[in-house]
C-alpha cells in the first residue's frame, strides 16, 4: 500500500554517493528528497583529487577491486549493474569531457572539481530532486507502513531510505559518523572504524629534526614488516617525507596495513618499513653504477659525486649515518662502502609509529557490517526499505579514482533498488 503525500526514496547525505543515489532512484521515477546536513552539496567532491576530482580510474573493473583492500570481493554485484565505464558514460553524455591521466586515473579536462559538480547538480534539477541542505537528520524510526525521517525541523515520511553519510574522515565536509549511530539504532553491527589513506608517523631522528623534511622521492616502493620480520604488504608509488613523518600516495595506500599490524602487536612501538628509493635497478646493477661512477670521479669529493645521482639531502643523511668523511676522494672508496651505499638507496629503514587519526585521514575503514547488507540491491538485510551505499559500510578502496568509484557505483546501485522498493513494494 502507497502512502499520499510521502516522499519515495529519501536519502541523507550529499557527497558522491548520496548524489548519485539522489539520481538514481529519480531515474526510476521516484519522487527523491536529498538530505544535507551541511549549507551545500558536495564539500568532499570538490577537494577530492587535489581539486581537480579524479571521477574513476580507467581500468577493469577486476583492477578496481584489486586496489579495494576493504572488502573488494563485495563490489562483483555492483560493478555487474553500474562500473566505472557506466560512471564516464554518464559524465561524458552531459557534456563533462573527461581525460585519462597515470594509472587510468580520470580527471575533468577543465581540471576543476566544479564540472563536475556542475553536472551532477544540473542532472538533480532535471530530474526534479528536491535538496534540502542546512536541514541535519536526528533520527530515523520504522513504521509498519514507512519510515520517519526526523530532523530538528520537521518528521519526513517516506517509504525507502538510503543512508549515505560517509566515514568519519575530512569531518570538515560533514562526515562525522552520524550514519553509524542510525544503523545501529535499527539493529545494525560496525566494524570500528579505523583512518585510511592517511600519512604515516615516525620518530626516527632525520624526522623529528627535520634533516628530510619536503624531500619527495618519485615513484618508490615500501615494504612494511611485522615485528617478527614478516612482510605485510609493498606498494609502488610517490613519496613525500614530512616534519611528522611520511606521507605522498604510496605511503597513503600502505596506512590501512599499518594501522591493522599495529592493532595485531600493540605492545610493539613501531613497525620497520623498508624503502626502495630506485626500483628500477636491482641491488647489482646499482653496485656497478656506483663503482662507475666514483671510478670516473676519482678525485671528486664523494659529497659532490653523491649530488650528481642522490637528492643532496638523501646524500648528506647518508655521509651522517655511516660516519663517513664527505671530502673522501672516489678513488678511495671501498667496497664495504659501496654495499652500504646501495643498502641505503635500496633498503633505507624507516620505524613509523602509527598513522595519523581519522581527521586526517582520505578515508575510512570499517562501517556497517557487509554481513548485514544485501549485496546486490545494498539493502538492510535486518530491515526492509533502507539501503547504505559509500564509506558508511564497510567498504574502502585506494585513492587514485578507485575510492570515488565505489561511492559513485554503490550509490547508483542503492538509490536504483530503493526506488524500486518504494514504487513497487513499500511497506505495509
Amino acid at each position: 500500500m502507497r502512502l499520499r503525500d510521502i516522499i519515495d526514496v529519501v536519502v541523507i547525505g550529499s557527497g558522491p554517493s548520496g548524489i548519485m543515489a539522489a539520481i538514481a532512484a529519480a531515474q526510476q521515477g521516484a519522487k527523491t528528497l536529498l538530505l544535507e546536513k551541511g549549507d551545500r552539496p558536495g564539500r568532499k567532491l570538490l577537494i577530492s583529487g587535489g581539486g581537480r576530482c579524479n571521477v574513476t580510474n580507467a581500468r577493469g573493473t577486476d583492477h578496481i577491486i584489486e586496489n579495494t583492500p576493504g572488502n573488494g570481493r563485495f563490489l562483483h554485484s555492483v560493478f555487474a549493474q553500474w562500473s566505472n565505464e557506466s560512471i564516464i558514460d554518464f559524465f561524458t553524455s552531459r557534456g563533462v569531457a573527461l581525460k585519462e591521466e597515470d594509472r587510468g586515473r580520470m580527471f575533468p579536462v577543465s581540471n576543476k572539481a566544479k564540472t563536475v559538480l556542475d553536472a551532477l547538480r544540473r542532472e538533480m534539477v532535471a530530474l526534479d530532486i528536491q535538496e534540502s541542505y542546512g536541514e541535519e537528520v536526528v533520527e530515523i524510526e520504522q513504521t509498519k507502513t514507512h519510515w520517519n525521517v526526523v530532523t530538528r525541523n520537521r518528521k519526513i515520511q517516506t517509504h525507502a531510505l538510503v543512508i549515505a553519510t560517509g566515514g568519519c574522515s575530512v569531518p570538515q565536509t560533514g562526515s562525522t559518523g552520524d550514519g553509524y549511530r542510525f544503523a545501529r539504532g535499527i539493529g545494525h553491527t560496525l566494524v570500528a572504524p579505523y583512518p585510511t589513506s592517511v600519512p604515516l608517523t615516525s620518530e626516527d631522528s632525520f624526522i623529528t629534526q627535520g634533516k628530510l623534511q619536503g624531500l619527495a622521492f618519485r615513484d618508490c616502493v615500501l615494504t612494511l614488516f611485522d615485528p617478527k620480520g614478516k612482510k605485510v604488504t609493498k606498494e609502488q608509488g610517490d613519496l613525500l617525507v614530512t616534519h611528522f613523518g611520511l606521507s605522498g600516495p604510496v605511503a597513503l595506500r600502505i596506512s590501512q596495513y599499518v594501522v591493522k599490524t599495529m592493532a595485531k602487536f600493540p605492545q610493539e612501538r613501531f613497525l620497520p618499513i623498508v624503502v626502495d628509493t630506485n626500483p628500477t635497478l636491482n641491488q647489482e646493477e646499482r653496485f656497478a653504477f656506483w663503482q662507475s661512477a666514483f671510478h670516473s670521479s676519482a678525485r671528486k669529493a664523494i659529497r659532490n659525486i653523491l649530488r650528481e645521482h642522490l637528492p643532496d639531502r638523501f646524500g648528506e643523511l647518508f655521509l651522517s649515518e655511516y660516519s663517513l668523511d664527505p671530502y673522501l676522494e672516489g678513488a678511495q672508496v671501498s667496497q664495504k662502502m659501496l654495499k652500504q651505499l646501495v643498502a641505503w638507496e635500496k633498503e633505507w629503514p624507516v620505524q613509523v609509529t602509527g598513522t595519523l587519526g581519522l581527521e586526517k585521514a582520505t578515508v575510512t575503514g570499517g562501517g556497517i557490517h557487509l554481513k548485514e547488507i544485501e549485496p546486490t540491491t545494498l539493502a538492510s538485510k535486518i530491515t526492509l526499505g533502507c539501503y547504505f551505499c559509500g564509506e558508511v559500510l564497510d567498504l574502502h578502496a585506494h585513492t587514485g579514482g578507485y575510492n570515488i568509484t565505489v561511492a559513485f557505483s554503490t550509490g547508483y546501485v542503492a538509490g536504483r533498488h530503493a526506488a524500486e522498493y518504494a514504487l513497487y513494494q513499500p511497506l505495509g
